[in-house]
């Protein structure tokens, strides 16, 4: 598998710098591909919370970006509103799809990492909101821990600061198995983020990518 240095923050609210790197096939350096655990603590300081990043890379579990379509054994995908069209973000891996209306927001982020190794798909979508939670001045509206089109999945909702900017983000991560016999699994994830204020005009749009939003086995 080759490195990756990606944060789940940075997808989820479309708002870091990633960028990849990599020389060879080796475990994943987690600190820098899921961006929000931390390595150290000691006796005097309070213990990190533990992001879905953490877990994995303490379960051993190595990582791989791929495109939403590429995988042949599950269907990953998002409808795309009237005015809305792909973007370029040289910041974000290729593999990454960017839709988007206007120079900056709103914005739909949608990622697909496929996972390799042994982990409980339940406890590590526990930590979904960790990672949401993680960002300036963060404030909780919404989450959820159900299961979404039959697979294990953590949906945040929230408000955060951004260069001077409250900006609105809906996030779902969800661990979807692909199609036996393989039974290969992805970690997907999907945010879409707009200026807080400008919530209520972009509400149509934002639903109609959160409902329209599929994981499924093949």
């Amino acid at each position: 598998m080759t490195p990756l240095r990606l944060t789940v923050a940075a997808l989820a609210f479309a708002a870091l710098a990633s960028t990849i790197s990599g020389c060879g096939a080796k475990t994943p350096d987690y600190q820098s591909i899921w961006g929000n655990g931390s390595t150290t603590t000691t006796s005097s300081e309070p213990e990190a919370p533990v992001t879905v990043g953490r877990y994995l890379e303490d379960q051993g579990v190595a990582a791989e970006a791929v495109a939403p379509n590429a995988p042949t054994d599950l269907t990953v995908s998002i409808p795309t509103p009237p005015g809305w069209t792909k973007k370029e973000n040289p910041m974000l891996p290729a593999t990454t799809l960017v839709l988007g209306k206007g120079e900056k927001f709103p914005r739909a982020i949608l990622s697909v990492v496929k996972l390799s190794g042994n982990f409980d798909s339940k406890e590590a979508i526990r930590h979904g909101v960790v990672d949401a939670q993680l960002s300036p001045n963060f404030r909780l509206l919404d989450a959820s821990n159900e299961d979404y089109q039959g697979f294990p999945s953590s949906m945040v909702q929230g408000t955060y600061d951004m260069d001077g900017q409250r900006l609105h983000s809906w996030f779902r991560m969800v661990i979807a198995t692909g199609s036996p016999p393989a039974e290969q699994r992805y970690l997907v994830q999907l945010a879409v983020t707009a200026p807080a204020d400008e919530a209520p005009k972009n509400a149509t749009d934002v639903e109609a990518i959160m409902k329209g939003f599929t994981v499924a086995a093949k």
